[in-house]
């Protein structure tokens, strides 16, 4: 590939996923009708050709599937693609093949729209009983290819066996000859349905049918019950045929009629129960039997509507409409029947049914309950209301807490079903709410985790069932309760679902109801978006809700009682702050009731609730002092003796050690942080010692703590150690209590000695969050000390987190001091900022790896951090203090990790190269000032993402032109360049590629530029980590004919001490694991270019996966191209090679010599070239 061949970045193809969402989202019509015309027309063409009809079958599956979500748009274009294909179908000379692929198309359709739409499509006119039958009967039932034809002629077959006639005259005359007779069409069919297992649809339609169940339906349901009988629920084949005749029997007790039905419905159900499904581990059977059960329950009794039931308002629409605009009185909800003497015989086996009904309430699979539920509410439809009645006690029965969260979730299902039908009465729902809202909260622990969610999430549904279902005077009583109790389900649920739940059944409620208070307001505020963020939830909109009277107390009693002590610490942390967020708006409850009840919950024996508790009163009692603060009262104005006593002796209550200290630590820590920031009157008392040791022994044991809440805890104990020094070490306003000063900042300074990691880390926290009136007179001792842990000794070169923590506190005392002139023990000044600026500059340099990977890359971005907040300080303050030499070495090593291959990092380093670019005061002695603003203008900034490798790599690169940032970014150009990404390696091979394209009608620039990429070989020979990579960059700029110039002059310096770098690096290695990863994926793409000629190429494409000794090897190689001395010594070291100690050596060697010698044949004399062709290749190397 020559140079600027590369493709240029982007490109039309490359559309984002996000795009494609939001084109697929927004169809308004079928906008392939023409395609699929020309396609469905083809068919006929390609069904001999295997890769096209294979390729015709994809496409039209994509076309299809683009409209799952959408079907509705096909309707328009359904009768003619049915048209086309069942023209071939029913065509006598269409192949079989032919035959089949069309019905492939057809049930692609049906299985986009369904097969109910698509139904009524099929041609069912008496001509075609035969020919389906016909067809069907031509099918192999073993052939799994084409079970799409046999799925889409039962299809067929279940429209056209309603035609209107009876099935006997389509027989004619069946002796067809002497001896042989022809078996009619009705037992055609019905051998059809028993041989078949999913034609329960045609099935159930044919044997209602009135011709055919006089003659089959009783030895048709004989069959399905001894089929039932003999087949058992733990085999295979017993759940496949079961599950076909369960399918088939409530099918049939659907569509038939009562009359034809009820004879068995006894039988079947006998045999049902013997079947025992209940016990059964599969869902679907234990569904179909609770669906069959309900069918011979409705077939049982007669079919009515219920005289007694509750109803609101009329059916019709304009009929409500009419009553309202002649303003007649409100109707009676409750029917009265005309006769008063209702039917109350009751079969024998509705007990029965109802029973079994009630058990599937309480299955463990949602869609066994569900179908239960509905069976329910179908059958107390026509019951008595007495025993009506008693289904609905006996549903209530369900909200036992000896009961499981399934009978939990059936019986709200039920309820729901019960209120929507008018079969629950206004007299029971002072039973029913009650056990609504305690379901409404219903959670029950289950080890790491809860249950119970399902039973909110139906709670939600009952309440939404009954805003439609009652009239406003009905639910008035109730209004209080649901209202606040929906709200609560709205704002504090775990589960996402189930406040989108509560919030849809209080919208509900507010239209309809209209009692609810301040229902609008509330809607406007917890509609279904914005209860999506469960922050938002609790932070926001439980703050503006519980600006309503009415909701106030409620939520903040169902923080406490529920919440506070929730299993999930998430929600235990955002329940304290929600509570914090809510004691404004009922101060006095919050501190009389509520924070009594959560000191006495600190001594509660489970952990969940004490730390929740801990973190309530922390957050609590600040909230408090934020509302005194504000009326300019004191704290204590809302807390008593005893709640002070209680916060002052909660730490030496709980403990801190053994199973859970992690947690109550960190609550501890929180809670000391918030009363000192709440300056409770505890100066000078003992407490206070008691505070400070529970924070250094918590930096102290850091390495005890498990690595996931590592990060949380020290952060907690660092803010309560700030806040701790800043209410109560300071003897006056700005002063430090000597003897204390002493004594911390010693101790903290002993501390950053330890052999463990992370008590360094701890204490370097630590001392980066004192006051400043605790380093005034200590500041170059505390700096002195952080620098000693930024610097890396071979004992403890792994320590790269106590480096980022002793650089990010450097940077923070830096913002605490400032900048005063003259004062180095006191403030950033001349004697100390290049001490600070020393140690921030040689953490740039720490590339550390460990297991984790570079974790030398925290203690870059901590540098990078500090660099740029020094720098900004001083900026402002006195910029005279920003030396020059100093300033260069910061923007150039912030170029160079910008140009690196890791993305999180280079955007970090980016946006600290822009925020010192275009900062304001500007930033003194920035090099190249004016090129840098022309190539990064401030308005771009924000537009860039530098993640992007498309978007980061074209602009880095132009860095290269400007002097002195070359070598910087060069360096971390080549790593990237040389990588493994494959985005990353993509677009900075194309950037550097476009910007050496550019400077090759420059030779000067072009020598400046061989220069430096020769001193970073140099600078880092034997070093892997640049000098790998590095490799692989010169392998792809020699093959773009990136120095093509050079070849015109004999022995070119640049030529010359690129080979000898190279014999260097790869000089006495004899370590064999390192060998082999040099060497990498045999058939590179280096090939010897002769005397200038660039740009020949191997075939075999370029693998970036290919390290050290092969890009070497591959180095030596390209040597061959430039002319005198250097193509001798490049030849000489591939000889060399040939003598490797290693096999994979020699014979990677001698496959590129033998590459070399066919592509330049002026190397080797004519003479000796197929002697040394041979020799190259015949040898075994």
């Amino acid at each position: 590939m020559a140079l600027g061949d590369a493709p240029a970045t982007g490109g039309p193809d490359e559309e984002t996923e996000d795009d494609a969402l939001a084109r697929g989202a927004g169809l308004e019509a079928f906008g392939e009708s023409a395609e699929t015309r020309a396609l469905l027309g083809r068919l006929r063409e390609v069904h001999g050709d295997r890769a096209a009809r294979e390729l015709a079958e994809e496409r039209f599956r994509v076309i299809m599937d683009k409209y799952q979500e959408q079907p509705h748009l096909l309707d328009p274009h359904l009768e003619w693609m049915m048209n086309l294909l069942l023209d071939m179908v029913q065509d006598k000379t269409s192949p079989t093949a032919l035959m089949h692929l069309a019905f492939k198309f057809l049930y692609i359709i049906t299985k986009v729209r369904g097969y109910k739409i698509f139904l009524r499509l099929f041609p069912h006119e008496v001509a075609d009983v035969e020919p389906v039958l016909d067809m069907f009967a031509g099918q192999d039932p073993k052939d799994h290819e084409t079970w799409e034809t046999r799925y889409m002629l039962l299809l067929w077959l279940s429209v056209t066996c309603l035609i209107p006639f009876d099935l006997s005259r389509l027989d004619g005359n069946l002796l067809t000859q002497p001896g042989q007779t022809r078996m009619p069409i009705m037992d055609r069919i019905l051998q059809i349905a028993e041989s078949v297992p999913s034609s329960l649809l045609m099935l159930s339609r044919f044997i209602t049918r009135p011709d055919v169940k006089q003659q089959k339906m009783a030895g048709f349901l004989d069959w399905s019950l001894c089929t039932l009988a003999r087949s058992s629920f733990q085999t295979l084949e017993g759940v496949i045929a079961m599950d076909g005749t369960l399918q088939a029997l409530a099918q049939i007790f659907k569509h038939g009629k009562r009359e034809d039905c009820l004879p068995y419905a006894a039988t079947v159900l006998q045999c049902l129960d013997g079947c025992r499904l209940p016990e059964s581990n599969q869902t679907l059977l234990r569904k179909l039997g609770v669906k069959l059960v309900q069918r011979l329950g409705l077939t049982f009794l007669k079919p009515k509507v219920a005289a007694w039931r509750y109803q609101r308002g009329c059916r019709s629409l304009a009929a409500n409409l009419q009553l309202l605009s002649q303003h007649r009185p409100e109707q009676q909800t409750l029917l009265v029947p005309s006769n008063c003497h209702e039917d109350d015989d009751v079969p024998e086996g509705v007990e029965s049914v109802i029973e079994q009904l009630l058990v599937g309430l309480k299955d463990k699979d949602t869609v066994v309950r569900w179908s239960a539920a509905k069976g329910i509410g179908r059958m107390a439809g026509r019951l008595p209301k007495e025993l009506a009645d008693d289904v609905v006690g006996s549903v209530l029965d369900c909200f036992s807490f000896q009961e499981t969260d399934k009978a939990w979730h059936g019986g709200c299902l039920a309820l729901a079903e019960l209120g929507r039908r008018g079969l629950l009465l206004p007299s029971r729902l002072a039973e029913a709410v009650p056990v609504v809202l305690k379901a409404l909260t219903y959670e029950e622990k289950r080890g790491a985790c809860s249950v119970g969610a399902n039973v909110r999430d139906a709670a939600c549904y009952v309440c939404w069932s009954f805003a439609r279902a009652y009239e406003p005077q009905e639910l008035t009583p109730f209004v209080t309760a649901i209202s606040s109790a929906l709200v609560i389900a709205a704002v504090f649920d775990r589960n996402v679902n189930c406040r989108r739940a509560a919030s849809a059944a209080f919208q509900e409620n507010v239209g309809r109801q209209g009692t609810f208070p301040h229902g609008i307001d509330i809607l406007t505020a917890a509609d279904y978006f914005a209860v999506g963020n469960r922050s938002n939830c609790f932070l926001v909109i439980s703050v503006f809700i519980a600006g309503f009277p009415e909701y106030t107390q409620p939520m903040i009693d169902h923080l406490v009682t529920m919440k506070i002590n929730h299993w999930d610490g998430a929600i235990r942390e955002l329940a304290a702050k929600a509570l914090s967020n809510l004691a404004p708006r009922a101060p006095e409850y919050s501190a009389t009731h509520v924070l009594p009840r959560l000191l006495s919950m600190t001594r509660s024996p489970d952990l969940h609730t004490r730390h929740g508790a801990l973190l309530a009163c922390a957050e609590l009692t600040y909230a408090l002092y934020r509302l005194a603060a504000r009326e300019g009262r004191p704290v204590l104005d809302y807390l008593d003796e005893d709640a002070v006593q209680g916060l002052r002796q909660i730490h030496l209550q709980v403990r801190v050690q053994g199973l859970g200290g992690e947690l109550m630590r960190q609550a501890v820590c929180i809670l000391i942080e918030n009363l000192s920031l709440s300056k409770m009157p505890f100066k000078g008392d003992t407490i206070i010692g008691g505070w400070q040791w529970l924070v250094d022994d918590t930096l102290r044991s850091l390495h005890l703590v498990s690595s996931h809440a590592r990060q949380q805890l020290k952060d907690a104990a660092v803010s309560a150690l700030a806040a701790l020094c800043s209410e109560y070490y300071a003897k006056e306003p700005g002063e430090a209590d000597p003897e204390v000063q002493e004594r911390l900042i010693g101790q903290y300074l002993a501390e950053l000695r330890s052999p463990e990691e992370m008590a360094r880390c701890g204490f370097s926290s630590a001392l980066g969050a004192l006051p400043g009136f605790l380093l005034k007179g200590r500041l170059q001792q505390v700096l002195a000390g952080l620098r000693a842990v930024t610097h890396a000794c071979p004992e403890d070169v792994g320590f790269a987190e106590s480096r980022r923590d002793a650089l990010k506190a450097i940077a923070r005392i830096c913002q605490t001091v400032g900048v005063k002139a003259g004062a180095p023990d006191e403030a950033v000044c001349t004697e100390n900022v290049s001490q600070v600026y020393g140690a921030l500059l040689g953490c740039m340099s720490d590339y550390t790896t460990d297991s984790r990977g570079d974790v030398g890359a925290w203690v870059r971005e901590a540098a990078m951090t500090g660099l740029r907040d020094l720098t900004l300080l001083l900026a402002r303050s006195r910029p005279e203090l920003i030396e020059a030499h100093i300033c260069e070495q910061v923007m150039c090593r912030v170029a160079q990790q910008a140009s690196e291959k890791i993305d999180r990092f280079r955007a970090h380093a980016a946006g600290v190269f822009l925020a010192l670019l275009h900062c304001d005061p500007p930033t003194p002695h920035v090099p190249h000032r004016a090129e840098l603003e022309q190539l990064f203008p401030r308005c771009d900034v924000a537009s860039v993402n530098w993640n992007a490798p498309s978007q980061a790599f074209p602009r880095v690169t132009q860095l290269l032109g400007l002097p002195a940032y070359r070598y910087h970014v060069l360096l971390g150009l080549v790593v990237s360049v040389g990588g493994l990404t494959e985005s990353t390696v993509r677009y900075s091979t194309q950037s550097l590629f476009a910007y050496m394209k550019g400077i090759q009608r420059y030779p000067q620039a072009l020598e400046s530029f061989g220069g430096t990429l020769l001193q970073v070989f140099e600078d880092n020979l034997l070093n892997d980590r640049v000098s790998v990579p590095l490799l692989r960059t010169l392998d792809q700029m020699l093959a773009n004919g990136c120095f093509e110039a050079f070849t015109a002059e004999e022995d070119h310096p640049f030529c010359v001490k690129l080979l000898a770098l190279c014999k260097e690096e790869i000089k006495r290695s004899k370590d064999v694991q390192k060998l082999q990863a040099m060497l990498g994926a045999p058939g590179g793409d280096g090939v010897v270019s002769s005397q200038g000629c660039l740009k020949l190429r191997s075939q075999v494409p370029w693998e970036p996966r290919c390290p050290g000794g092969q890009w070497q090897l591959r180095a030596d190689v390209w040597e061959v191209q430039f002319c005198g001395d250097v193509r001798r010594q490049a030849l000489l070291q591939l000889c060399l090679l040939l003598c490797h100690p290693f096999p994979l050596i020699r014979k990677t060697t001698a496959s590129r010599a033998y590459e070399m010698v066919l592509t330049y044949s002026d190397v080797v004399g004519a003479g000796a070239l197929d002697e040394v062709l041979a020799v190259l290749s015949d040898t075994a190397w």
